[in-house]
């Protein structure tokens, strides 16, 4: 993130007003109308591009968050030494929410949307979920063990994590810890060789994404129709609904083993997800980023009405 021209761009342009503002606040001289104009449409510019460039590369805003704040503790602390109190109380003003927010989202609750429909039928692409960050402990980075606090994650569990190959973070079903067997026959889950409760609630049509690889080396994604099966699905003390696509991946692997310290993933939407049957694999504790718990908003496209009817307690 930190090669990207946005960030850079967002990075210089804010410090360009910051250390403008300093200057003319501690000046006596008065500060020209069109100057007040020009630093703060930098600033606005600056701080788009800075936002831009961290959705854009999947960058952790709690970083950017933390640098903000501790600038805006050094200027009032400039603030006192220099006993200019505009610059105090105004540096105050940004350090106070910076900070708050910062807590908040680092150890309490990060919103996150789903960007794919690999968790369907209950939870689906555009969804705006809270991630717990102190279901499995408190930590500053996305990755790594937790520093204090530290809990087991649960078998059942909708798990937010960033996988081994990619920085963006997934959203998937906790199924197998260190030491389990997983096994997957006829698309039944058998963990350590009993097989999960599942109940067959109905059939529906639904239409999914197959990509295709033309003679020429060409690869195209159509839109299919299919058949998926839904079952209630139940792993230790949580019951989810899943998503059998028939004819889709009828033949698995025939067992994984999962190593110590590493957790075994799948989407609930079974045939149509990048999980640990695939190219996810296993993913390590540190990887795990939070536990979902709330979904407060759906909001499937930008030029779409959020909808808060299915705003509630995750299954």
């Amino acid at each position: 993130m930190i090669h990207d021209p946005l960030f850079i761009i967002g990075i210089l342009g804010m410090s360009i007003c910051l250390f403008s503002w300093i200057k003319f606040s501690i000046s006596s001289e008065e500060i020209e109308p069109f100057i007040v104009r020009y630093i703060s449409s930098i600033s606005l510019i600056s701080g788009l591009a800075l936002l831009l460039s961290i959705f854009y590369n999947s960058g952790d805003l709690g970083i950017v968050l933390l640098a903000g704040s501790v600038i805006a503790f050094v200027v009032m602390l400039l603030g006192l030494i220099l006993k200019n109190n505009e610059i105090f109380i105004s540096a105050r003003g940004y350090f106070i929410p910076i900070i708050i927010i910062f807590v908040l989202r680092t150890f309490l609750y990060e919103p996150y949307q789903i960007p794919s429909g690999s968790m369907e039928p209950q939870l689906k692409k555009g969804d705006f979920l809270l991630v717990n960050k102190f279901a499995y402990g408190l930590k500053v980075n996305r990755i790594g063990i937790p520093n204090f606090y530290k809990k087991e994650p649960k078998y059942g569990d909708a798990v937010v994590i960033i996988p081994p190959h990619n920085p963006v973070p997934y959203i998937k079903r906790l199924i197998g810890k260190p030491g389990d067997t997983i096994r997957i026959i006829n698309k039944k889950i058998y963990l350590n060789g009993v097989a999960l409760d599942s109940t067959f609630i109905k059939t529906e049509d639904i239409i999914i994404k197959k990509r295709f690889r033309y003679s020429s080396g060409e690869i195209v994604t159509q839109e299919i129709d299919a058949t998926g099966d839904l079952f209630k699905e139940k792993n230790g003390n949580a019951e989810y609904i899943i998503r059998n696509t028939r004819g889709e991946n009828d033949q698995y692997p025939q067992e994984w083993t999962v190593p110590q310290g590493h957790y075994f993933v799948m989407g609930d939407n079974r045939d149509n997800s990048n999980d640990s049957t695939k190219d996810v694999g296993f993913v390590p504790r540190e990887n795990f980023f939070g536990r979902a718990d709330f979904i407060f908003m759906s909001w499937e496209c930008w030029l779409c009405i959020p909808s808060f009817e299915k705003a509630g307690k995750i299954k």
